[in-house]
């Protein structure tokens, strides 16, 4: 098979994975989608108190996962990407933009959002990790309960 087809296809089952391993909170796998610099900024997040930032940086994969994790727990998610736009640069670094939808049930807050993930990615020993991430929101909902 063309590499490039393959390469493709490898950084969308990335991404499925990411959504998965989020939703089903198994933070343990879901560290093996990140390189250990990861860059993170999710623009507009689901937030257990009105009183905190709408907008959160990661930077590592131990404070992502720490972040992410803490956030989500008692939680219930559900995430879609689709529609990506994949540009592979070389071969071993690509970019991507993922049209996105999220719904987080927090204890404290029923949460949807709808925008774009913005990422880079790298072949680190054969596989494709996520390297930077940039979550842009075209719109939110928060219910307060």
């Amino acid at each position: 098979m063309d590499q490039q087809l393959t390469d493709l296809e490898d950084i969308r089952q990335l991404k499925s994975r990411y959504f998965r391993l989020m939703d089903t909170q198994q933070w343990v796998p879901w560290t093996d989608c990140f390189t250990s610099d990861i860059f993170a900024v999710y623009e507009g997040c689901p937030r257990p108190s009105k009183d905190l930032p709408l907008n959160i940086t990661c930077e590592g994969r131990d404070a992502l996962i720490s972040g992410v994790s803490i956030l989500m727990d008692g939680a219930k998610s559900m995430h879609q990407g689709f529609m990506p736009e994949i540009e592979l640069l070389d071969a071993n670094t690509a970019k991507a933009i993922w049209a996105m939808f999220d719904y987080v049930r927090l204890p404290t807050c029923h949460f949807k959002g709808w925008g774009h993930y913005h990422e880079d990615y790298v072949k680190e020993a054969g596989v494709w990790k996520i390297k930077k991430i940039h979550l842009t929101r075209l719109h939110t909902e928060e219910d307060w309960v």
